[in-house]
């Protein structure tokens, strides 16, 4: 089932009843959603009330639950401790698993990320080989900096020679800025829900950084965010501000389809795949990361 991504952009109450979600918005229902259908509920108007036994419901369905800064940019994620039954063997393989194992993963990772840039610059009409022959040299633990590399050869041909990829860069790096966490917060639900600690990275290792393995698996989705910012880019000239409009473009990524081995899903589910095949890596059961094509 296609989890569906709710946004609450109006003072609201948040409460739980009969296994729904209930939004109050000026004394008066203004909706009922059932919560086994909510995969993400980001939070973007700070005057939501919400009650502990809407939270713990969500937690319970393994919803992410995204709260945003007076910016409207994502600030926090809560995320539920225990969906898996086999929980503590899960974290016994993530914990044991060796330097070697590690460094082939995330070669694996970097190189699928690489693929899919290419993969956006051949929709893009553009020249992809140069990406192409990159992704087949990154080496464990990608040692020789392939992906920067891809990055420097990457994002001019993607948003023009002047555009700088920085987290507090002139736009659209707002619009890829929210577009990332929204499904970096997609991937740490679907970690969770395999048994996984998003606090312990592949490559990531950030000693404040609570989801280092997120930010690890959330990098071959990178260029499904990317294609929408250039979808939107092409329609508005005016990005310094995330519209109502933007925003639920920007949240549509989730649904997108990707593509496994010639086989179509909504990228929500995408993530499933990718994080179980995750887990099977590094208890010794499965070798090669199932990550989807752009």
């Amino acid at each position: 089932m296609i989890k569906r991504t709710i946004t609450i952009s109006n003072p609201s109450k948040l409460s739980s009843k009969l296994d729904q979600l209930i939004i109050e918005q000026d004394g008066k229902i203004a909706g009922k959603i059932p919560i086994e259908d909510i995969g993400v509920l980001l939070v973007e108007h700070p005057a939501v009330i919400y009650t502990q036994g809407c939270l713990s419901a969500l937690l319970a369905n393994n919803s992410a639950v995204i709260v945003c800064a007076p910016n409207h940019h994502p600030q926090g994620l809560l995320l539920p401790l225990d969906t898996n039954e086999l929980q503590s063997e899960r974290f016994r393989h993530q914990i044991e698993a060796s330097q070697p194992v590690k460094k082939q993963l995330w070669k694996q990772t970097v190189q699928a990320k690489i693929k899919n840039q290419a993969r956006l610059l051949d929709y893009l009409g553009k020249e992809s080989g140069r990406l192409t022959s990159l992704a087949q040299k990154v080496q464990s633990g990608d040692s020789g900096n392939i992906e920067a590399q891809a990055a420097r050869f990457y994002w001019p041909q993607v948003f023009g020679k002047a555009f700088r990829r920085e987290r507090k860069g002139f736009p659209p790096n707002n619009l890829l800025n929210f577009g990332y966490m929204v499904v970096r917060a997609g991937v740490a639900r679907a970690l969770v829900s395999s048994g996984l600690l998003p606090t312990l990275g592949l490559h990531h290792k950030n000693r404040y950084n609570a989801f280092c393995l997120a930010d690890d698996m959330l990098e071959p989705f990178r260029p499904f965010v990317d294609r929408v910012v250039v979808d939107i880019h092409k329609n508005h000239e005016d990005l310094s501000e995330l519209t109502t409009q933007i925003k639920k473009q920007l949240l549509e990524v989730l649904t997108m389809d990707v593509v496994f081995d010639k086989t179509r899903s909504p990228l929500m589910v995408g993530l499933h795949r990718t994080t179980a095949s995750l887990y099977r890596c590094l208890s010794g059961s499965q070798k090669k990361l199932e990550y989807p094509e752009l």
